[in-house]
């Protein structure tokens, strides 16, 4: 399992410095000043990895970008309208580009509108520590009262709707703002920030795709291009749904194994893959993370380790984020899956049996508090996590020895 790290640039206030002192062996980037369907030209990529292999004094960092996160996928192409055609031609050209940069894993999304929502960034825990958080709750107070949705009232239960009725009308008209300001937060890193007008544009856009409608979409999509990273040596993975579920009335295609496997079966190629976030699939109760790592294994080329805490027994509800080795995911019996799935490719003779994963999101702790870095990617939280993650590999490991 290599080591990578998330890192949005020159802009970001965890440095490359600092990733080399966290131990990271790689970096996951990508280049958010590009817009959404332009081509990601040999000069820019060239560009960031430069600032990935040096460090501020201008020595050499000895670590590469080996992973895209993400290759935008435009609305355009999701709902193949105005230049989705074009954007796909664009998208085609960015996978040669990488490819001739040496850049073999790439990561991407199909959630329409919104790359993942959360309602409170920076939500307090017992012990001073801060975390992202999903209150349900609040949500559904947003999309009943503050974005006002058509048809909102439908996607809630009448219990809910009574408890956000009330929680709006005790919330300040600060927290209303703040509220509204989370839940449209959009990618981190992205050029994108919406405002309420925005995505109620992107919602009318999206009033006629249903599931059915939105894979096919993929599909179509991933016909076009999973023929080009197959020929250029290209692994795609696609991210799940962040949460899990359909919010705003918007379609989800990726948040089940059910779901994954329609999209696997349709374009059965190795070079379509899966992005397995622990985190995003370990919102919904019934998602096995390590079944799915056993029973798709072949098909994961990236992954983010990353634990959520459950608030209720729902099939989805509130949750927030977990330190690593708490929460509802049982993280031993995963990694202890993704170690099987690489002692299969290494017996099978597979070159890129090692599979790159990072420490996803992470808790602010100590200086993180005040460092402010970009909302669940603190430097100190996610190297605690991953100090954490290390240690249950180097243990599973030494098992396996005994064995």
């Amino acid at each position: 399992m290599k080591q990578t790290w998330r890192w949005f640039g020159p802009s970001d206030l965890v440095s490359i410095d600092d990733t080399r002192q966290a131990g990271v062996e790689g970096i996951v980037s990508a280049l958010h000043h590009v817009p959404t369907g332009a081509v990601w030209s040999p000069q820019e990529i060239a560009q960031r990895q430069k600032e990935v292999a040096t460090m501020n004094g201008g020595s050499p960092s000895g670590i590469a970008w080996d992973v895209v996160e993400s290759l935008p996928v435009s609305e355009d192409i999701k709902k193949q309208t105005g230049d989705w055609r074009a954007h796909i031609e664009a998208y085609k050209q960015s996978l040669h580009n990488l490819a001739d940069a040496g850049i073999s894993v790439i990561c991407y999304n199909f959630m329409p509108v919104l790359d993942w929502t959360r309602t409170d960034l920076a939500w307090a825990r017992p012990t001073g520590a801060t975390c992202m958080r999903f209150d349900l709750v609040d949500f559904a107070a947003f999309d009943l009262h503050i974005l006002a949705r058509d048809g909102a009232a439908e996607d809630f239960d009448e219990d809910l709707r009574e408890q956000a009725t009330a929680r709006f009308r005790a919330m300040t008209d600060d927290r209303r703002a703040e509220l509204a300001r989370n839940v449209v937060f959009g990618l981190p890193g992205a050029a994108e920030r919406f405002s309420l007008y925005d995505v109620r544009q992107h919602l009318a856009d999206y009033s006629a795709i249903d599931e059915d409608r939105l894979r096919r979409h993929l599909i179509d999509f991933l016909e076009e291009v999973v023929s080009v990273a197959e020929a250029r040596g290209l692994r795609l993975c696609c991210h799940p749904d962040d949460p899990p579920v359909p919010l705003l009335g918007l379609p989800r295609i990726m948040s089940t194994e059910a779901q994954y496997a329609k999209v696997m079966q349709a374009v059965d190629r190795r070079a379509n893959g899966i992005t397995l976030c622990s985190g995003s699939l370990g919102a919904r109760s019934d998602n096995d993370l390590p079944g799915i790592m056993r029973r798709w294994g072949d098909r994961v080329h990236f992954l983010h380790l990353r634990n959520v805490k459950r608030e209720s027994d729902r099939l989805f509800g509130s949750f927030f984020e977990d330190e690593h080795l708490a929460g509802d995911t049982d993280m031993v019996a995963l990694i202890a899956a993704v170690l099987e799935e690489e002692a299969r490719r290494r017996a099978a003779g597979q070159e890129e049996w090692s599979i790159p994963f990072r420490p996803d999101h992470g808790q602010d702790i100590l200086d993180d508090l005040h460092r402010k870095a970009q909302p669940g990617y603190p430097a100190i939280g996610r190297l605690k996590g991953l100090a954490e993650l290390r240690g249950v590999i180097a243990g599973l490991q030494y098992a396996r020895t005994l064995a």
